[in-house]
C-alpha cells in the first residue's frame, strides 16, 4: 500500500512541476509576444519575403487543437520552427503540429514510464532522486528532439554540399548542348534522381513552380533559401545577375562549374595535409610507449641481475 502511495504522490508532484512550468511559460511567452507585436508597430520594418515553405493550412481537428493549445510564440517563432523542420526534410503542413506533441510525449512519458518502473520493479524512487530524475527525464524529452532536427537538417545540407557539383556539370553540358535554364533544370532532375535524389527533388520543385507561374529569379531564391548551401546561394546570385545583365548563361555556368573543381580540389587537399596531424595523436598515444619499453626494458633487466647481486654482498659485508 505505501508503495503504491508513494507512486501516486511521485506522479502528482511531477505533474503540478510539470503543469506549472508549463503555465509559466505560455503566460511569459505571452507578455513577450504583446511586446513584440508594439515594437512592430512603432518600428515598422521592409515587408518580410515570400515564405519558401509550404503554408498549407492543417485540417484534422486533433492537430488544429494542439496547434491553437500550444501557439504560444508569434508567428516569427512558428515561421522559424516551420523553416527548421523544411530544412530537415519534414514539410508537410502538419509537421510543426507533430513536432509539438513528440516533444511533449517524451517530456512527460519518459518521465512516467521511469517511475511505473521503478514501482514494478519493487524499488521505487525516494528522496531527492524521486524528482530531480524526472525533471531531467523530462528535459531531455524537451531538447532531444531539437538535436535530432538539427543533426538531419546538417546532414541533408552536407548531402546537398556533396551532390550539387555533379549535378551543376550535367547543367551545363545541357545548357551548351541547346536547352534553356528550365528545361535543364527538368533534364538534370530526370537524370540525378537515383544517384541524386535530394538535388533532383529540389530541382524538380523549382521546375514545378516555374511550371505554375512564378518568377525566375523567385524560384531560384526559393531553392537557395530550402537547400541553405553557400554554393546553391552563390550559384542562385549567378543565374539571377546573368539573367538580369544579359551575358551569356552556358559560359557563366561553364566559369562557375570550373571553380567549384577547384573549390572541390583545395577542400580534398586541406583533409589530406590534416591526416599527418591526426595521426601524430594515436601514434605518440599508443606506439610510442610500447617503442619505449621496447628500447628500456632490456637495459633495465641487465641493471637489476647484475647490481642486485653486487648490492646484496655488499649488505652482508657490511653486517
Amino acid at each position: 500500500m505505501s508503495t503504491v502511495l508513494d507512486v501516486i504522490i511521485q506522479i502528482l508532484t511531477f505533474s503540478m512541476v510539470f503543469v506549472l512550468v508549463l503555465l509559466g511559460r505560455r503566460a511569459l511567452a505571452s507578455v513577450l509576444t504583446v511586446r513584440r507585436r508594439l515594437d512592430d508597430r512603432r518600428q515598422r520594418g521592409p515587408a518580410a519575403p515570400a515564405s519558401i515553405v509550404r503554408t498549407d493550412t492543417v485540417r484534422n481537428r486533433f492537430l488544429l487543437w494542439v496547434q491553437s493549445a500550444t501557439a504560444s510564440g508569434g508567428p516569427k517563432e512558428a515561421s522559424k520552427l516551420r523553416r527548421d523542420l523544411s530544412l530537415a526534410g519534414f514539410d508537410q503542413p502538419g509537421a510543426p503540429v507533430w513536432y509539438v506533441i513528440v516533444r511533449f510525449s517524451l517530456a512527460i512519458g519518459v518521465p512516467l514510464l521511469l517511475i511505473f518502473g521503478a514501482s514494478s520493479a519493487g524499488k521505487p524512487l525516494s528522496g531527492i532522486g524521486a524528482i530531480v530524475l524526472p525533471l531531467v527525464l523530462c528535459g531531455l524529452g524537451l531538447v532531444a528532439p531539437r538535436g535530432v532536427l538539427n543533426s538531419r537538417a546538417e546532414a541533408r545540407r552536407l548531402q546537398m554540399e556533396q551532390q550539387f557539383p555533379d549535378a551543376l556539370d550535367l547543367m551545363v553540358v545541357c545548357v551548351e548542348a541547346g536547352l534553356g535554364l528550365e528545361a535543364a533544370f527538368v533534364r538534370v532532375a530526370g537524370e540525378v534522381k537515383d544517384s541524386h535524389p535530394r538535388i533532383a527533388e529540389e530541382f524538380g520543385r523549382m521546375s514545378n513552380e516555374l511550371t505554375a507561374g512564378r518568377g525566375r529569379s523567385e524560384a531560384l531564391r526559393a531553392l537557395a533559401e530550402r537547400v541553405n548551401v553557400d554554393a546553391v546561394k552563390s550559384f542562385v546570385a549567378l543565374l539571377i545577375q546573368t539573367d538580369a545583365l544579359g551575358v551569356s548563361i552556358a559560359q557563366s555556368l561553364r566559369t562557375y562549374s570550373i571553380e567549384m573543381r577547384q573549390n572541390r580540389f583545395l577542400k580534398a587537399e586541406e583533409k589530406a595535409m590534416r591526416i599527418p596531424v591526426l595521426i601524430t595523436m594515436p601514434l605518440v598515444g599508443c606506439l610510442m610507449p610500447v617503442i619505449v619499453i621496447a628500447l628500456l626494458l632490456p637495459p633495465a633487466i641487465d641493471l637489476v641481475r647484475n647490481l642486485g647481486p653486487a648490492l646484496t654482498h655488499s649488505q652482508m659485508g657490511n653486517k
